[in-house]
């Protein structure tokens, strides 16, 4: 069965800058990646902004900066309603019902609760009246009768009380716990009839991730981990990854879902570092770590194909990563030290010269001749006080876009719950 369609209103779309129009931007972009029809239908905004296969539907009386509207709501400002407000109303009535008489469900960005447009509210308002708008889900960011700025712009009666009134066929959706009393305070409803949906972050965008980068970050499953070290080293033995394996089933066995992922590959022409790589491989499945350590070599588009990656991915890894793992028995140098140090990533490492000359104190140091357990007991240690790395693994395991679509959006739009 096909997937519904979906419109998404408010006075504006992207490229015009402000807050709603980011989180319409993101709405689109995860609803196409997830397969769900969607268009914008707005007063303002450009259709090249928007994902390729998202259309976007011009009305010019939505904008709250249309002329006529403006005047409209210089009057209604002063609490008196002008009498073109109800033509105004009508013609939106007119032009909107039959573009949104395609769509099974209509979400609305504010235009329910803020006072910008109010003849646009009047006009959907009539629409869920008449059926027109079959399933509406009001967004509400912003409240102007609470807000300290605009309240002043509202008064009492018709058509401002429009933006106070609780309506049963209509569904609410803000955007935090503190927006959530508000409003129920405000329309008069229990707390719960008011669904919380976060705003999110894109990943990709804020860590600059290149496409390639993006697609390998997704293949290994890293965002949904509790703990991502990066060993960005080739297969040699003096990186001694045996033991960043034993150091890794240590931290697994302490219940976290941790991943170690090994950047560089093994010589494919020198026939002991490819019997080292195998014999590492055995090791790795021995210790039931199949899932939670990868080789890059192996975790191509095609994974029957060694695949190798270059440095501008290996930086999109350094990025992603909570921790840089060193448990080299000999490094002239040690330049991951310095990338993980630039970019403000942990260094857990041996004392190889990058770490004991360079790093000092601000690197955790480690011997070879520790316990494996002595080590994952560190590790642990610190991600139980590091207050960054915390945050940071909350942030990309429930408040990514994608995350929030699973988790909250895609059960809004299609009745299911969530299994997350």
């Amino acid at each position: 069965m096909s997937k519904r369609k979906t419109a998404m209103l408010h006075y504006s779309a992207p490229p015009v800058v402000g807050g709603v129009e980011a989180v319409i931007q993101a709405h689109t972009e995860v609803f196409s990646q997830n397969g769900y029809p969607v268009s914008v239908v707005a007063g303002r905004g450009e259709r090249g902004t928007l994902p390729a296969d998202v259309d976007f539907i011009l009305i010019p009386e939505m904008d709250s900066q249309h002329p006529e509207v403006v005047a409209i709501s210089e009057v209604l400002e002063q609490g008196k309603v002008p009498p073109d407000f109800e033509a105004m109303a009508n013609r939106l009535l007119e032009r909107l019902s039959p573009v949104l008489a395609d769509y099974d469900r209509a979400i609305v960005h504010n235009v329910f609760t803020k006072h910008f447009n109010l003849p646009l509210t009047v006009a959907l308002d009539r629409m869920v009246d008449e059926g027109v708008i079959r399933n509406c889900i009001a967004w509400c960011h912003d409240f102007t009768w609470t807000s300290p700025s605009s309240r002043g712009k509202v008064h009492e009666g018709y058509p401002w009380d429009i933006l106070r009134t609780y309506r049963q066929e209509i569904t609410y959706a803000v955007v935090s716990r503190r927006r959530q009393e508000a409003l129920a305070a405000l329309l008069g409803c229990p707390a719960d009839a008011i669904r919380v949906i976060y705003n999110g972050v894109s990943p990709a965008t804020l860590l600059g991730l290149s496409g390639e980068g993006q697609q390998l970050v997704d293949r290994l499953g890293l965002l949904a981990s509790d703990l991502i070290m990066l060993m960005p080293v080739r297969v040699t033995r003096a990186k001694n990854i045996e033991y960043a394996l034993e150091v890794t089933a240590a931290i697994k066995a302490q219940g976290l879902d941790v991943k170690l992922v090994l950047s560089g590959p093994p010589d494919p022409h020198d026939s002991q570092s490819m019997a080292y790589y195998e014999h590492l491989r055995a090791l790795r499945h021995r210790l039931g770590l199949d899932r939670e350590m990868r080789f890059i070599f192996e975790s191509g588009p095609d994974p029957d194909k060694p695949y190798t990656i270059d440095l501008p991915v290996v930086g999109d890894l350094l990025r992603v990563c909570d921790l840089v793992f060193m448990p080299s028995h000999r490094e002239g140098f040690g330049m991951p030290v310095l990338e993980a140090g630039l970019i403000g990533r942990t260094v857990v490492s041996t004392a190889i010269p990058a770490s004991e000359e360079i790093g000092g104190e601000d690197v955790i140091l480690f011997d070879t001749g520790d316990p494996p357990e002595s080590v994952s007991n560190k590790i642990i240690a610190w991600a139980g006080r590091n207050s960054e790395y915390r945050l940071r693994r909350r942030v990309r395991q429930r408040y990514t876009w994608e995350a929030i679509f699973k988790r909250d959006i895609e059960p809004l739009i299609t009745g299911r719950a969530s299994d997350a």
